[in-house]
Protein backbone atom coordinates (compact mmCIF):
# COMPACT_ATOMS: atom_id res chain seq x y z
CA UNK A 1 0.00 0.00 0.00
CA UNK A 2 1.05 3.65 -0.48
CA UNK A 3 0.16 6.70 1.55
CA UNK A 4 1.16 10.36 1.89
CA UNK A 5 3.33 11.48 4.77
CA UNK A 6 3.62 14.64 6.83
CA UNK A 7 5.92 15.78 9.64
CA UNK A 8 3.95 13.68 12.12
CA UNK A 9 3.16 11.03 9.57
CA UNK A 10 1.67 7.76 10.67
CA UNK A 11 2.55 4.42 9.14
CA UNK A 12 -0.68 2.60 8.36
CA UNK A 13 0.62 -0.53 6.76
CA UNK A 14 3.47 -2.96 6.97
CA UNK A 15 4.74 -4.77 9.96
CA UNK A 16 7.83 -5.05 11.81
CA UNK A 17 11.41 -6.55 15.54
CA UNK A 18 14.02 -8.01 18.52
CA UNK A 19 15.96 -11.31 20.98
CA UNK A 20 17.82 -15.39 22.02
CA UNK A 21 18.34 -19.05 22.20
CA UNK A 22 19.37 -20.56 25.51
CA UNK A 23 18.91 -23.92 27.13
CA UNK A 24 15.71 -24.62 29.01
CA UNK A 25 15.68 -24.75 32.76
CA UNK A 26 12.89 -25.92 34.99
CA UNK A 27 9.25 -26.61 34.31
CA UNK A 28 6.77 -23.80 33.92
CA UNK A 29 4.80 -23.14 37.10
CA UNK A 30 2.40 -20.27 36.40
CA UNK A 31 0.21 -21.41 33.52
CA UNK A 32 -2.54 -22.53 35.91
CA UNK A 33 -3.53 -18.91 36.82
CA UNK A 34 -7.28 -19.33 37.21
CA UNK A 35 -10.16 -17.13 38.39
CA UNK A 36 -12.59 -18.35 41.09
CA UNK A 37 -15.07 -19.28 38.36
CA UNK A 38 -12.51 -21.41 36.52
CA UNK A 39 -11.28 -19.11 33.76
CA UNK A 40 -7.65 -19.74 32.84
CA UNK A 41 -5.20 -16.97 31.92
CA UNK A 42 -3.33 -19.11 29.41
CA UNK A 43 -6.45 -19.54 27.26
CA UNK A 44 -7.97 -16.07 27.75
CA UNK A 45 -8.48 -14.33 24.43
CA UNK A 46 -9.18 -10.92 26.01
CA UNK A 47 -9.37 -9.30 29.44
CA UNK A 48 -13.15 -9.60 29.25
CA UNK A 49 -12.81 -13.30 28.54
CA UNK A 50 -10.81 -13.64 31.78
CA UNK A 51 -13.38 -11.76 33.84
CA UNK A 52 -12.27 -8.17 33.30
CA UNK A 53 -9.17 -6.02 33.86
CA UNK A 54 -9.39 -6.27 37.65
CA UNK A 55 -9.22 -10.05 37.46
CA UNK A 56 -6.34 -9.91 34.99
CA UNK A 57 -4.40 -7.45 37.16
CA UNK A 58 -4.94 -9.60 40.26
CA UNK A 59 -3.74 -12.76 38.48
CA UNK A 60 -0.73 -10.97 36.99
CA UNK A 61 0.27 -9.56 40.37
CA UNK A 62 0.04 -13.05 41.83
CA UNK A 63 2.44 -14.31 39.18
CA UNK A 64 4.68 -11.35 40.02
CA UNK A 65 7.06 -11.70 37.09
CA UNK A 66 7.20 -11.14 33.35
CA UNK A 67 9.99 -12.75 31.36
CA UNK A 68 11.03 -10.90 28.19
CA UNK A 69 13.97 -10.86 25.82
CA UNK A 70 15.71 -8.40 23.52
CA UNK A 71 14.25 -5.23 25.04
CA UNK A 72 17.11 -2.71 25.31
CA UNK A 73 16.21 0.14 27.66
CA UNK A 74 17.52 2.66 25.10
CA UNK A 75 15.44 1.21 22.23
CA UNK A 76 12.35 3.33 21.46
CA UNK A 77 11.96 4.29 25.15
CA UNK A 78 11.66 0.71 26.42
CA UNK A 79 13.29 1.74 29.70
CA UNK A 80 10.39 4.08 30.50
CA UNK A 81 7.85 1.40 29.51
CA UNK A 82 9.47 -1.24 31.72
CA UNK A 83 9.70 1.13 34.68
CA UNK A 84 6.16 2.40 34.16
CA UNK A 85 4.68 -1.11 34.09
CA UNK A 86 6.57 -2.19 37.22
CA UNK A 87 5.63 0.97 39.09
CA UNK A 88 1.97 0.65 38.12
CA UNK A 89 1.50 -3.05 38.86
CA UNK A 90 4.42 -4.07 41.05
CA UNK A 91 5.39 -6.80 38.56
CA UNK A 92 9.07 -7.38 37.93
CA UNK A 93 10.16 -7.56 34.31
CA UNK A 94 13.15 -9.81 33.69
CA UNK A 95 14.81 -8.87 30.40
CA UNK A 96 17.21 -11.49 29.12
CA UNK A 97 19.81 -10.71 26.47
CA UNK A 98 18.53 -7.17 25.81
CA UNK A 99 20.60 -6.83 22.63
CA UNK A 100 19.34 -10.09 21.12
CA UNK A 101 17.54 -10.46 17.79
CA UNK A 102 14.09 -11.50 16.60
CA UNK A 103 15.47 -14.84 15.50
CA UNK A 104 16.93 -15.32 18.99
CA UNK A 105 13.45 -14.82 20.45
CA UNK A 106 11.89 -17.36 18.11
CA UNK A 107 14.67 -19.82 18.92
CA UNK A 108 14.04 -19.40 22.63
CA UNK A 109 10.31 -20.01 22.25
CA UNK A 110 10.85 -23.25 20.38
CA UNK A 111 13.74 -24.56 22.49
CA UNK A 112 12.21 -23.71 25.89
CA UNK A 113 8.64 -24.82 25.35
CA UNK A 114 7.07 -25.73 28.69
CA UNK A 115 9.96 -24.26 30.68
CA UNK A 116 9.75 -21.46 33.23
CA UNK A 117 12.49 -19.48 31.44
CA UNK A 118 10.60 -19.34 28.17
CA UNK A 119 9.78 -15.78 27.06
CA UNK A 120 6.27 -14.65 27.99
CA UNK A 121 6.07 -11.93 25.36
CA UNK A 122 7.83 -11.09 22.12
CA UNK A 123 8.82 -7.93 20.27
CA UNK A 124 9.47 -9.00 16.68
CA UNK A 125 10.29 -7.72 13.23
CA UNK A 126 7.47 -8.16 10.74
CA UNK A 127 8.79 -11.19 8.91
CA UNK A 128 9.45 -12.95 12.21
CA UNK A 129 5.96 -12.16 13.51
CA UNK A 130 4.48 -13.68 10.38
CA UNK A 131 6.61 -16.82 10.50
CA UNK A 132 6.06 -17.27 14.24
CA UNK A 133 2.30 -17.15 13.79
CA UNK A 134 2.56 -19.66 10.94
CA UNK A 135 4.46 -21.98 13.30
CA UNK A 136 1.70 -21.72 15.91
CA UNK A 137 3.96 -20.12 18.54
CA UNK A 138 1.65 -17.29 19.65
CA UNK A 139 -1.54 -17.09 21.69
CA UNK A 140 -4.60 -15.35 20.30
CA UNK A 141 -5.28 -12.32 22.51
CA UNK A 142 -7.14 -9.09 21.78
CA UNK A 143 -6.12 -6.06 23.81
CA UNK A 144 -8.90 -3.62 24.74
CA UNK A 145 -7.83 -1.27 21.93
CA UNK A 146 -7.53 -4.04 19.31
CA UNK A 147 -10.34 -2.63 17.14
CA UNK A 148 -8.51 0.72 16.91
CA UNK A 149 -5.35 -0.85 15.48
CA UNK A 150 -5.44 -0.36 11.68
CA UNK A 151 -6.55 -3.53 9.91
CA UNK A 152 -3.34 -3.77 7.89
CA UNK A 153 -1.32 -3.77 11.09
CA UNK A 154 -2.79 -6.77 12.90
CA UNK A 155 -3.35 -10.47 12.46
CA UNK A 156 -7.06 -11.30 12.00
CA UNK A 157 -6.65 -13.98 14.66
CA UNK A 158 -4.95 -11.50 17.05
CA UNK A 159 -1.80 -13.58 17.30
CA UNK A 160 0.32 -10.46 16.70
CA UNK A 161 -0.27 -6.76 16.10
CA UNK A 162 1.96 -3.84 15.28
CA UNK A 163 2.93 -1.51 18.09
CA UNK A 164 5.56 1.07 17.06
CA UNK A 165 7.54 1.84 13.96
CA UNK A 166 9.74 4.20 12.04
CA UNK A 167 11.81 4.80 8.93
CA UNK A 168 15.24 3.60 7.90
CA UNK A 169 17.56 6.55 8.47
CA UNK A 170 21.22 7.49 8.32
CA UNK A 171 22.80 8.62 11.58
CA UNK A 172 26.13 10.43 11.47
CA UNK A 173 28.66 11.71 14.00
CA UNK A 174 29.15 15.23 12.65
CA UNK A 175 32.29 15.77 14.74
CA UNK A 176 34.02 12.76 13.19
CA UNK A 177 32.56 12.95 9.67
CA UNK A 178 33.24 16.18 7.78
CA UNK A 179 30.24 15.91 5.44
CA UNK A 180 27.41 13.73 6.73
CA UNK A 181 25.72 11.58 4.08
CA UNK A 182 21.99 11.96 3.56
CA UNK A 183 21.33 9.38 0.83
CA UNK A 184 22.39 5.83 0.02
CA UNK A 185 24.21 7.18 -3.03
CA UNK A 186 26.31 9.35 -0.71
CA UNK A 187 27.42 6.31 1.28
CA UNK A 188 29.46 5.07 -1.70
CA UNK A 189 31.78 8.09 -1.60
CA UNK A 190 35.43 7.22 -0.81
CA UNK A 191 35.49 9.64 2.13
CA UNK A 192 33.42 7.17 4.20
CA UNK A 193 35.91 4.28 4.28
CA UNK A 194 35.32 1.92 7.18
CA UNK A 195 32.54 4.09 8.60
CA UNK A 196 29.17 2.68 7.41
CA UNK A 197 27.49 0.24 9.80
CA UNK A 198 24.19 -1.58 10.26
CA UNK A 199 22.41 -2.33 13.52
CA UNK A 200 22.84 -6.10 13.37
CA UNK A 201 22.81 -8.85 10.77
CA UNK A 202 19.88 -8.64 8.31
CA UNK A 203 19.28 -12.39 8.51
CA UNK A 204 18.48 -11.98 12.22
CA UNK A 205 17.77 -8.29 12.87
CA UNK A 206 14.68 -6.41 11.72
CA UNK A 207 16.47 -3.06 11.61
CA UNK A 208 19.30 -4.42 9.46
CA UNK A 209 16.76 -6.21 7.25
CA UNK A 210 15.07 -2.85 6.75
CA UNK A 211 18.41 -1.27 5.89
CA UNK A 212 18.99 -3.75 3.07
CA UNK A 213 15.42 -3.30 1.79
CA UNK A 214 15.86 0.49 1.79
CA UNK A 215 19.15 0.16 -0.08
CA UNK A 216 17.37 -1.97 -2.68
CA UNK A 217 14.71 0.72 -3.20
CA UNK A 218 17.49 3.30 -3.59
CA UNK A 219 19.28 1.28 -6.27
CA UNK A 220 16.66 0.21 -8.78
CA UNK A 221 15.08 -2.54 -6.72
CA UNK A 222 11.53 -2.84 -5.50
CA UNK A 223 9.48 -4.52 -2.80
CA UNK A 224 9.55 -7.56 -5.10
CA UNK A 225 13.30 -7.34 -5.70
CA UNK A 226 15.67 -6.91 -2.74
CA UNK A 227 18.75 -8.16 -4.63
CA UNK A 228 19.97 -4.61 -5.48
CA UNK A 229 20.19 -4.03 -1.72
CA UNK A 230 22.61 -6.94 -1.36
CA UNK A 231 24.53 -5.67 -4.39
CA UNK A 232 24.78 -2.25 -2.76
CA UNK A 233 26.31 -3.65 0.42
CA UNK A 234 28.64 -5.83 -1.64
CA UNK A 235 29.87 -2.65 -3.32
CA UNK A 236 30.20 -0.91 0.05
CA UNK A 237 32.27 -3.87 1.25
CA UNK A 238 34.39 -3.89 -1.90
CA UNK A 239 35.26 -0.20 -1.70
CA UNK A 240 36.03 -0.45 2.02
CA UNK A 241 33.19 1.72 3.30
CA UNK A 242 31.21 -1.02 5.07
CA UNK A 243 32.27 -2.01 8.57
CA UNK A 244 31.14 -5.32 10.09
CA UNK A 245 30.96 -3.69 13.53
CA UNK A 246 27.26 -3.72 14.46
CA UNK A 247 26.14 -0.32 15.68
CA UNK A 248 24.92 0.01 19.27
CA UNK A 249 24.73 2.95 21.68
CA UNK A 250 28.20 2.00 22.91
CA UNK A 251 29.78 1.94 19.43
CA UNK A 252 28.11 5.24 18.56
CA UNK A 253 29.36 6.92 21.72
CA UNK A 254 32.89 5.58 21.22
CA UNK A 255 32.97 6.62 17.56
CA UNK A 256 33.37 3.05 16.31
CA UNK A 257 30.34 3.38 14.01
CA UNK A 258 30.34 7.03 12.91
CA UNK A 259 27.70 6.35 10.25
CA UNK A 260 24.83 4.05 11.17
CA UNK A 261 21.93 2.85 9.02
CA UNK A 262 19.16 2.35 11.57
CA UNK A 263 15.57 3.22 12.46
CA UNK A 264 14.97 6.95 12.75
CA UNK A 265 13.68 6.66 16.32
CA UNK A 266 16.91 5.00 17.44
CA UNK A 267 19.13 7.49 15.66
CA UNK A 268 17.02 10.38 16.99
CA UNK A 269 17.35 8.91 20.48
CA UNK A 270 21.14 8.79 20.12
CA UNK A 271 21.14 12.46 19.15
CA UNK A 272 19.42 13.30 22.44
CA UNK A 273 21.29 10.80 24.59
CA UNK A 274 24.82 11.72 23.58
CA UNK A 275 24.49 15.47 23.17
CA UNK A 276 25.75 16.02 26.72
CA UNK A 277 28.73 13.77 25.95
CA UNK A 278 29.93 15.86 23.06
CA UNK A 279 28.56 13.70 20.24
CA UNK A 280 26.85 15.74 17.51
CA UNK A 281 24.65 13.02 15.98
CA UNK A 282 22.77 14.07 12.84
CA UNK A 283 19.79 12.12 11.48
CA UNK A 284 18.30 12.06 8.00
CA UNK A 285 15.74 9.86 6.26
CA UNK A 286 17.26 9.13 2.81
CA UNK A 287 15.06 10.36 -0.01
CA UNK A 288 16.37 7.69 -2.38
CA UNK A 289 15.53 4.73 -0.14
CA UNK A 290 12.45 5.51 1.91
CA UNK A 291 11.43 2.38 3.81
CA UNK A 292 9.28 2.10 6.92
CA UNK A 293 8.41 -0.78 9.17
CA UNK A 294 6.64 -1.58 12.41
CA UNK A 295 7.59 -3.94 15.16
CA UNK A 296 4.97 -6.40 16.36
CA UNK A 297 3.99 -7.70 19.79
CA UNK A 298 2.87 -11.22 20.61
CA UNK A 299 2.05 -13.35 23.64
CA UNK A 300 3.83 -16.69 23.67
CA UNK A 301 1.34 -19.56 23.42
CA UNK A 302 3.01 -21.40 26.30
CA UNK A 303 3.89 -18.30 28.37
CA UNK A 304 4.91 -19.33 31.91
CA UNK A 305 3.31 -16.12 33.21
CA UNK A 306 0.21 -15.87 30.99
CA UNK A 307 -1.67 -13.24 33.02
CA UNK A 308 1.35 -10.94 33.25
CA UNK A 309 1.98 -11.43 29.53
CA UNK A 310 -1.54 -10.30 28.68
CA UNK A 311 -1.43 -7.39 31.11
CA UNK A 312 1.84 -6.22 29.50
CA UNK A 313 0.08 -6.08 26.14
CA UNK A 314 -2.78 -4.08 27.66
CA UNK A 315 -0.25 -1.61 29.04
CA UNK A 316 1.64 -1.22 25.76
CA UNK A 317 -1.59 -0.55 23.85
CA UNK A 318 -3.02 1.88 26.40
CA UNK A 319 -2.87 5.63 25.81
CA UNK A 320 -0.10 5.80 28.41
CA UNK A 321 1.99 3.14 26.72
CA UNK A 322 1.50 4.46 23.19
CA UNK A 323 2.54 7.97 24.22
CA UNK A 324 5.68 6.56 25.84
CA UNK A 325 6.64 5.07 22.46
CA UNK A 326 6.01 8.47 20.91
CA UNK A 327 8.30 10.18 23.41
CA UNK A 328 10.98 7.78 22.21
CA UNK A 329 10.52 9.07 18.61
CA UNK A 330 8.63 5.93 17.53
CA UNK A 331 5.30 6.20 15.75
CA UNK A 332 2.71 4.18 17.71
CA UNK A 333 0.21 1.98 15.90
CA UNK A 334 -2.70 3.70 17.64
CA UNK A 335 -1.55 7.17 16.58
CA UNK A 336 -4.48 7.80 14.16
CA UNK A 337 -7.08 6.78 16.75
CA UNK A 338 -5.38 8.82 19.47
CA UNK A 339 -5.18 11.89 17.23
CA UNK A 340 -8.90 11.58 16.60
CA UNK A 341 -9.65 11.08 20.30
CA UNK A 342 -7.40 13.95 21.39
CA UNK A 343 -5.22 11.69 23.56
CA UNK A 344 -2.02 11.95 21.51
CA UNK A 345 0.98 13.75 23.03
CA UNK A 346 1.19 16.53 20.44
CA UNK A 347 4.52 17.89 21.68
CA UNK A 348 6.17 14.49 21.28
CA UNK A 349 4.57 14.01 17.85
CA UNK A 350 5.95 17.35 16.67
CA UNK A 351 9.51 16.19 17.44
CA UNK A 352 9.42 13.19 15.09
CA UNK A 353 12.10 13.19 12.35
CA UNK A 354 10.81 14.90 9.22
CA UNK A 355 9.68 12.72 6.33
CA UNK A 356 8.13 13.80 3.05
CA UNK A 357 6.75 12.04 0.01
CA UNK A 358 5.22 8.57 0.07
CA UNK A 359 6.15 5.22 1.52
CA UNK A 360 5.12 1.71 0.52
CA UNK A 361 5.06 -1.47 2.58
CA UNK A 362 5.81 -5.03 1.47
CA UNK A 363 3.13 -7.68 1.54
CA UNK A 364 3.58 -10.92 3.48
CA UNK A 365 4.67 -12.70 0.30
CA UNK A 366 7.16 -9.95 -0.57
CA UNK A 367 8.66 -10.03 2.91
CA UNK A 368 9.02 -13.79 2.86
CA UNK A 369 10.69 -13.64 -0.54
CA UNK A 370 13.08 -10.89 0.59
CA UNK A 371 13.92 -12.81 3.76
CA UNK A 372 14.91 -15.82 1.66
CA UNK A 373 17.03 -13.80 -0.75
CA UNK A 374 18.86 -12.04 2.07
CA UNK A 375 19.40 -15.29 3.98
CA UNK A 376 21.03 -16.85 0.93
CA UNK A 377 23.03 -13.83 -0.26
CA UNK A 378 24.10 -11.74 2.74
CA UNK A 379 27.17 -13.78 3.69
CA UNK A 380 28.51 -13.69 0.16
CA UNK A 381 27.82 -9.98 -0.21
CA UNK A 382 29.93 -8.91 2.77
CA UNK A 383 32.46 -11.76 3.02
CA UNK A 384 36.14 -11.42 2.35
Amino acid sequence: MTLPLSRIAVLTGGLAVAALSLSACGAATSQSATTPDGKKANTATSATDFGGMDALVAAAKKEGTLHAMALPRDWANYGALIDGFTEKYGIKIEVENPDGSSQDEINAVTSRKGQDRAPDVLDLGSSFALSGAQQGLFASYKVASYDDIPTAQKDPQARWYNDYGGYVSIGCDAKRVKHCPSTFKDLLKPEYKGQVALNGNPTKSGSAFGGVYAAALANGGSLDDVQPGLDFFAELKKNGNYTPVESTPATVEKGETPISIDWDYLNAGYADEFKSKGVDWKVSVPSDGRYAQYYSQAVTKDAPHPAAARLWQEYLYSVEGQNIWLKGYARPALMPAMEKAGTLDKDAAAKLPEVSGTVTFPTEAQQNKAKGVIAQGWGKAVSG
